[in-house]
């Protein structure tokens, strides 16, 4: 990886970071490890959106601003260097093919109005349902369903808007998320019955797939920021996370359930399946089921993100033990007292 000398290297101080959607799990998880490597915090949200108290984390400053207001918000973010796109829209096709755009251009908006560089949290949709086991920075995108081809045509708006000189941008691709807060398949799927005994998986059970702990993936985007001199002005990079099984996945739950007293007389954790038609089916009056269905196939075809050209620029992944990662991300869904998940790390 070169230097580019159009764009200064990252001497600025302090280091600041604009974090978009800084609400939502990956924008607070940024938030809290930028703010812990030592940078300035912006985190935008929505003026007037209900929710949760916005919690106090030293070095972050919130700015209720709306993102469409490029003029506000790169006022109130003067000096920011990097540009973090955390905003995402309900999980619909309609709400991605009216909202995902437009918010697309409002990040980039902003982030040439700062001539910063924005990073993006990029998926594995691009590729569709005939991508190869090991998938590389340049394998061919052969996106299959909607949300792919969107998150395909999202990038090379990105790409493009690199092209003047005013930004620069980095596309950071990792698996399913997990960890930090509610939102995921693990609390909506996956272990919600599990002080029940059961766990409910959505495909084969040996089948390995990339999972993202979010707080390494927040970390690592902390990393990538600090080195972004050395990057091209558009760059895409895999994060590796887990690549883990189903079984993986149940050796970890198994070993909880036992010490909360939620394992089932015959001594073993009950597995059900996804009921993918029926899935389907009620998708046909609720838009975020139709929308779920259609990335099933994701869990019967294997595959991981090969971090080679990360590694290259940052070093070793952040990288939290699997048994500790899900004891903490089961920890942060309230299944798990934090006091227990503390002892079992000690």
């Amino acid at each position: 990886m070169t230097t580019h000398p159009r764009f200064p290297p990252c001497t600025d101080n302090p280091a600041t970071v604009l974090i978009l959607g800084a609400r939502g799990r990956l924008g607070l998880a940024a938030a809290r490890a930028f703010a812990q490597a030592g940078w300035q915090v912006l985190a935008q949200v929505r003026p007037g959106a209900r929710g949760p108290a916005l919690p106090a984390i030293a070095g972050v400053w919130w700015m209720p601003v709306a993102v469409e207001d490029t003029a506000a918000l790169a006022a109130q973010a003067q000096g920011a260097q990097v540009v973090v796109h955390a905003l995402n829209p309900a999980y619909t096709h309609k709400a991605w093919r009216e909202e995902a755009p437009a918010l697309m251009e409002a990040a980039i908006a902003v982030t040439r109005q700062l001539r910063a560089t924005l990073m993006l949290p990029g998926n594995v949709y691009n590729f569709g349902e005939g991508m190869p086991p090991v998938l590389h920075e340049d394998t061919p995108q052969a996106a299959t369903g909607f949300k792919g081809r969107m998150r395909v045509q999202l990038e090379l708006r990105l790409q493009a808007a690199t092209q003047g000189g005013d930004m620069r941008a980095v596309v950071l691709r990792a698996g399913d998320f997990f960890g930090s807060g509610t939102g995921s398949w693990l609390d909506q799927a996956i272990a919600k019955d599990l002080p029940r005994g059961r766990i409910t998986w959505p495909g084969p059970l040996d089948v390995a797939t990339p999972w993202a702990y979010l707080p390494d993936l927040a970390r690592t985007f902390v990393r990538v920021a600090q080195e972004r001199d050395r990057l091209a002005p558009f760059e895409c990079l895999h994060f590796a996370g887990h690549h883990v099984t189903a079984q993986q996945w149940l050796h970890s739950f198994t070993a909880i359930a036992a010490e909360q007293g939620w394992l089932p007389d015959a001594g073993a954790l009950r597995v059900g399946q996804l009921p993918w038609p029926l899935l389907r089916v009620m998708g046909l009056v609720a838009p975020t089921f139709a929308a779920l269905a259609d990335m099933r196939y994701l869990w019967r075809t294997p595959h991981r993100l090969d971090n080679t050209r990360l590694r290259a620029l940052i070093g070793d992944e952040p990288h939290t033990p699997f048994d500790q990662a899900v004891r903490q991300a089961l920890a942060d869904l309230g299944l798990v007292a934090l006091r227990s998940t503390r002892a079992a790390l000690a």
